[in-house]
């Protein structure tokens, strides 16, 4: 690792960590691989044989393999895993360059492990340390996150990856099946008819995110459209159903995998991630009457952005179409919710507080007429259609 001595650290805590930190060793690791922990990684170099002094708990190890420079030396996509450590833990793994993966059931043989154990201190010039400058931030970013969430939320694989293993939804085995499915070799009239004749894919078995499922009907079956509306303005119907099916007994795990989701995008490249936050975050954000009946649950909430938006550009979160930013309209409901009757009065004058910390931080304005945004005509060039 690049600079991994160069790590300024209270000394008693250095001494801590020594003696009661885990350990990771990673042999084989390719050099130029790009490996990290938490919020911080490195290239890997020449006597690179793993990462020491980690800090008991939850922590997410991600790296990109490189390709040699003979084949253009281009770094790979990422994949990542949740691993929680205990103290004095040694975890090991060899990498596999067929898979281009770690292999870990080398620490599943307590002979192996131990014979490692023995020979720590001559491993130990070729561990860097934790960076303990990032523990805070790691801290902050995953504090309602609990191993047993993650390990909900984590495909079965136990790898997260930047791009899906995806196989078509039909196996086309046979000729006859084959001959069946739409030409792609005539040129597309509209886009909907492209669209028609790509192969419809799916995650391959095991390789997907666990994620609770957020209802797309977000009210009761059997509701009158007088209550359709209601469950449309406030959605706490469909957040209780999504509590009930998936955190009924520890409702503020929803905030973990929050947490969870942001991470998986921040730190993993997912985008997967940032799209079930984002629907997460809608659903919270527009449940009036839940507002009114989980004081604890958004409190936490407003904690968890807290920290959550001090990690991302504020221009991110502008539509590079619409130029509007669909975070503020959705702060902008809970805000409206907050400041509501029934709240309860630490939560609105904490709502209150985070709402003027963005609008210094950020300039945004959450009291903006949102109706004054029509929608924005395209015009499509000629011989193109959308249907």
């Amino acid at each position: 690792m690049a600079n991994s001595n160069s790590v300024d650290m209270d000394p008693d805590v250095a001494r801590r960590l020594f003696e009661e930190g885990a350990t990771l060793v990673l042999l084989g690791v390719p050099q130029g691989t790009e490996l990290g922990i938490d919020c911080k990684s490195w290239q890997v170099g020449p006597r690179f044989k793993g990462v020491k002094m980690i800090p008991p708990g939850l922590h997410f190890l991600h790296y990109c393999a490189a390709n040699l420079p003979s084949c253009g030396g281009e770094i790979g996509p990422k994949t990542g895993l949740f691993l929680t450590l205990k103290p004095k833990d040694i975890l090991l793994a060899s990498w596999d360059p067929k898979e281009e993966d770690l292999d870990f059931s080398a620490s599943q043989n307590e002979e192996e492990v131990s014979r490692i154990r023995a020979t720590l201190q001559d491993l130990d010039p070729h561990l860097g340390p934790y960076p303990y400058e990032v523990m805070r931030k790691w801290v902050s970013l995953t504090d309602r996150l609990s191993e047993e969430v993650a390990n909900n939320l984590q495909p079965l694989s136990g790898r997260i990856c930047a791009f899906s293993d995806v196989i078509p939804e039909l196996q086309l085995t046979h000729t006859k099946d084959r001959a069946e499915q739409p030409r792609n070799d005539t040129a597309c009239q509209s886009m909907k008819e492209g669209l028609d004749k790509l192969p419809r894919m799916k995650p391959r078995e095991g390789t997907e995110l666990r994620f609770s499922v957020i209802p797309e009907k977000k009210y009761p079956a059997g509701a009158t459209p007088a209550e359709i509306t209601q469950c449309s303005l406030d959605q706490s119907y469909a957040l209780e159903a999504v509590l009930e099916k998936n955190h009924e007994l520890q409702p503020l795990n929803l905030l973990g995998e929050l947490q969870f989701a942001f991470v998986c995008f921040l730190i993993g490249n997912v985008y997967e991630g940032f799209e079930h936050w984002k629907s997460l975050l809608a659903l919270l954000c527009r449940s009036e009457e839940a507002m009114r009946k989980r004081k604890e649950l958004y409190l936490g909430l407003i904690g968890v952005l807290y920290h959550q938006l001090g990690e991302i550009s504020p221009d991110f979160f502008v539509d590079i179409v619409s130029q509007s930013n669909f975070l503020t309209s959705t702060l902008q409901d809970f805000f409206q919710f907050a400041s509501g009757p029934g709240v309860d009065g630490t939560l609105r004058k904490r709502a209150e507080k985070f709402k003027a910390h963005l609008t210094k931080k950020f300039r945004w304005d959450f009291d903006a007429d949102l109706d004054d945004c029509a929608p924005v005509v395209v015009e499509l060039p000629e011989g193109v259609t959308m249907d």
